[in-house]
């Protein structure tokens, strides 16, 4: 089915359903371990323990490749486009490329350095990813607007700054929420201390998280236009 995709549509595609993927598959083992609680645990509460820690750091990791194979052909085709449009400036472009990238990295910091065994790590890894995420779509969104309406039409660039606006909003409650919890714990039960700074904390973290999953959604329809071609040139003497 993804093979079917016209471009390089599928990347996008792959890269969606499979975090959507880790999310869930991971949080249906944690929960039916006894590991964690239904109602609204922390995505990395998800991937703590065994057997789920293994399937959790491997699609992450994962996911955060496909999300640099993603950025970078989006930064390829922004600089495409911009070689007749000249609609942003190539540094501005390359920035944006650099900010996405490391968010990617972080994600690969939370896969492997798991919450209880290193949470020092494991939190700076989380604040890059979520950080340097919403950077990255919401310049994007900035970078869509700038290309309309010739490479996109304005109700996909109204979609792309919501998600971002959504996720920006949620992003800074994630942060203080999470700053005010006093325990590094998965097993979190209704009434005990901290628990409502955790469940606020943790409904902002997966808003923020299937935000970037929507918002690379939205690639879909521009790369389908686009396709990557590798040229080798034979010399000889």
């Amino acid at each position: 089915m993804l093979c079917c995709m016209p471009g390089v549509a599928f990347v996008p595609a792959l890269l969606v359903s499979w975090s959507s993927a880790a999310f869930i598959i991971s949080y249906v083992i944690a929960v039916l371990a006894g590991h964690v609680e239904p109602l609204v645990p922390y995505i990395s509460d998800t991937g703590t323990k065994p057997p789920e820690s293994g399937v959790f750091g491997f699609m992450i990791n994962i996911s955060a490749l496909l999300a640099a194979i993603t950025m970078y052909i989006r930064y390829l085709l922004i600089e495409k486009q911009n070689e007749t449009s000249h609609f942003v400036r190539p540094s501005c472009n390359m920035f944006t490329l650099c900010i996405g990238l490391m968010g990617c990295t972080g994600m690969g910091i939370v896969a492997t350095f798991q919450e209880l065994a290193v949470p020092s790590v494991h939190d700076i890894g989380a604040l890059v990813a979520f950080g340097s995420g919403v950077v990255y779509i919401t310049l994007q969104s900035i970078i869509s607007y700038k290309s309309c309406p010739r490479w996109n039409t304005y109700f996909v660039c109204h979609i792309r700054m919501a998600i971002s606006v959504i996720s920006c909003i949620a992003f800074i409650p994630m942060i203080v929420f999470a700053s005010k919890i006093s325990m590094t714990k998965i097993d979190w039960t209704p009434g005990e201390k901290d628990y409502t700074y955790h469940f606020m904390s943790a409904i902002c973290e997966w808003t923020v998280a299937f935000g970037f999953i929507f918002f690379f959604l939205t690639f879909i329809r521009d790369f389908q236009g686009f396709s990557l071609r590798i040229s080798t040139e034979i010399h000889e003497d």
